[in-house]
């Protein structure tokens, strides 16, 4: 899997792309507060800068009544960091006080392989936004996420295909007692990925997080070493949704999951690209759905069985 098409919504709302210069619409622009407006630069040879394109938005739309925001693709975003646009957002907080959703790296292969993007410390627009609600990330070369507090966050997804453990640790020491949905990529070690199931300890006892609901630890070279932690992990009994899809999930960490603690409460088990036998998908299926949970186990490499014919969904 690649990510080929930019997001259609965020917050919410439908993404809708602002103009590039000397664009015309063929409509008028809908309403500020209605669309999670997407601003992008060409990543290659464009004929502006992301700052530029945003002084531009900032000119024609009202910011006042901006509710959601998607930061695309940046110049040379495969070679260069984006703390020019993290600055020129924090410099525009106070014109924006209704933004309550904000995604940073909506970009597709064709324009930057998801770990070739360059992020950087991306905290400060939590600071800088208090009453943000849904915040995302795309691409882990160069992120920093150092702990943070924001009392208003539901959602944080991080995707990656390589994540870290200073960044794992930052989210995970981070104070956020409103969030609800925790959504990580830690891909694979050649992509940087070098977390391991120790430095996940905080998200499987949930301490830190007491409003969470939906748990994705997803896109992962250790995903049945997770899932077996999961087994028995004191988060799982408030969740309503689990995820773990996305990685090299095979029979061990599966059976971990049968054995274990119950998981009839859950509305969603999603395993989707896995590694899992046919025998042991049945048996998670006949195990949870009597119970009205949807097991989604899609795209099933079912003749990989072994560690090292496997692979994450989303890598370079």
């Amino acid at each position: 899997m690649t990510i080929g098409h930019h997001m259609s919504e965020w917050g919410g709302l439908p993404a809708v792309d602002f103009p590039g210069p000397g664009e015309k619409p063929d409509e008028p622009l809908p309403d500020a507060g209605s669309v999670a407006w997407r601003i992008s630069a060409d990543v290659y040879d464009g004929e502006e800068e992301w700052p530029a394109a945003f002084a531009r938005f900032a000119a024609t739309v009202d910011l006042s009544e901006v509710r959601a925001l998607v930061v695309g693709g940046w110049t040379e975003a495969y070679d260069s960091s984006n703390e020019e646009i993290v600055a020129a957002l924090v410099a525009a907080a106070d014109r924006m006080p209704g933004l309550r959703a904000l995604f940073v790296g909506d970009i597709t292969y064709e324009e930057c392989e998801i770990s070739w993007i360059h992020q950087s410390d991306v905290t400060p627009l939590l600071t800088a936004f208090p009453r943000l609600e849904a915040f995302g990330v795309r691409g882990g070369e160069g992120l920093v996420f150092p702990p943070v507090a924001h009392s208003a966050l539901r959602l944080l997804r991080i995707e990656t295909g390589g994540l870290r453990k200073e960044v794992v640790r930052g989210v995970a020491d981070s104070d956020l007692p409103a969030l609800e949905d925790l959504d990580l990529w830690l891909g694979v070690s050649w992509y940087g990925a070098d977390a391991h199931v120790a430095d996940l300890e905080p998200f499987l006892t949930g301490g830190r997080l007491p409003a969470l609901r939906r748990l994705a630890l997803r896109n992962s070279e250790i995903q049945s070493e997770i899932a077996t932690a999961l087994a028995g992990a004191p988060v799982v009994a408030r969740l309503t949704e689990l995820d773990l899809s996305m990685g090299t999930l095979g029979d061990e960490g599966a059976a971990a999951l049968l054995e274990g603690q119950p998981l009839t409460h859950l509305r969603r088990l999603d395993l989707h690209h896995h590694f899992i036998s046919a025998p042991v998908a049945e048996r998670l299926t006949q195990a949870l759905a009597p119970y009205g949970v949807e097991v989604d186990l899609s795209d099933g490499n079912t003749g990989r069985g072994a560690r090292e014919d496997r692979y994450t969904a989303v890598a370079e």
